[in-house]
């Protein structure tokens, strides 16, 4: 299979990498875990790029400017190991810098961002809690999706201030801390919560657990991966031989997964497939 890829300063490049299907994800941190490993059980044969920017997060108190280049930088260290497609697993970088992604790298590479799971949450009946960080709570985009999605069902935005922090560092305290602050401010009557940073995905049980309640949980992870694969023309093969290939790049450097990927199953669950092959 043979790519057109962009290049910033100069005519695209073709790069010839074979047969085999590239899928690049990246985020500020290891929140990406979540669609990487659902992007595993769609196709195990798939190829995975991770790339992050550990050196430089939290993104979410960044300016959007700054979001916007700092999303551009890691998602160019991505393109260099020419995937067929990116994922944006990142609701703060698909808000600000979707467009100038898609702008620089559509259509050589397909860019699929990250959106809350509020249309399908609102979808089932309310009401509905939406968890996100501090910086989504309450802003514009997020209550556009609100007004596009559930008008006609209530809606309580939770702030949760730390967890996502407390999830990239693997903090067991400090997860349950922000977990619990979240949880007392989510109503006792609610039917589903939308995961509003994909950093929560990894600590979805454990925010199931504190809500204390049946709730449904809507995370962006496995709809990100579908929609990858369509994008691609490519169809589901969760019986597929795996593939022993995951790049991992952080901050643009070669590295192997951070150890707090050990912490979660997705984290886990990359490493054993890459580690057997």
């Amino acid at each position: 299979m043979c790519r057109s890829l962009p290049h910033r300063t100069g005519p695209a490049r073709v790069v010839d990498y074979g047969d085999r299907v590239k899928i690049a994800l990246m985020d500020s941190g290891i929140g990406l875990l979540p669609a990487a490993a659902a992007v595993r059980r769609l196709r195990p044969d798939a190829d995975l790029v991770l790339s992050s920017d550990p050196d430089n997060m939290p993104w979410g108190p960044r300016t959007p400017d700054d979001v916007t280049q700092r999303a551009l930088t890691v998602a160019r260290a991505a393109v260099a190991h020419a995937p067929d497609a990116l994922i944006i697993a990142c609701n703060t970088a698909s808000v600000h810098a979707l467009p100038a992604l898609r702008a620089e790298l559509e259509p050589a590479i397909p860019v699929i961002g990250t959106v809350p799971a509020i249309k399908p949450a609102s979808a089932g009946g309310g009401p509905v809690a939406i968890w996100a960080t501090p910086a989504t709570t309450g802003s514009p985009y997020q209550r556009a999706l609100i007004r596009d999605f559930a008008d006609s069902v209530a809606v309580t935005e939770v702030p949760c201030p730390g967890l996502a922090d407390a999830v990239q560092q693997a903090d067991e305290d400090a997860i349950d801390r922000a977990v619990a602050a979240a949880a007392a401010l989510t109503p006792r009557d609610v039917r589903a919560v939308v995961l509003g940073c994909t950093h929560y995905e990894l600590v979805a049980e454990r925010i199931r657990a504190a809500v204390g309640r049946p709730v449904t949980l809507h995370g962006s992870a496995d709809a990100v991966a579908a929609q990858a694969l369509r994008r691609l023309g490519e169809l589901p093969a969760p019986d597929a031989a795996p593939s022993s290939r995951l790049t991992v790049l952080l901050s643009g450097r070669d590295e192997v997964l951070p150890a707090q990927a050990a912490h979660y199953a997705e984290g886990r669950m990359l490493r054993t497939v890459s580690s057997a092959h």
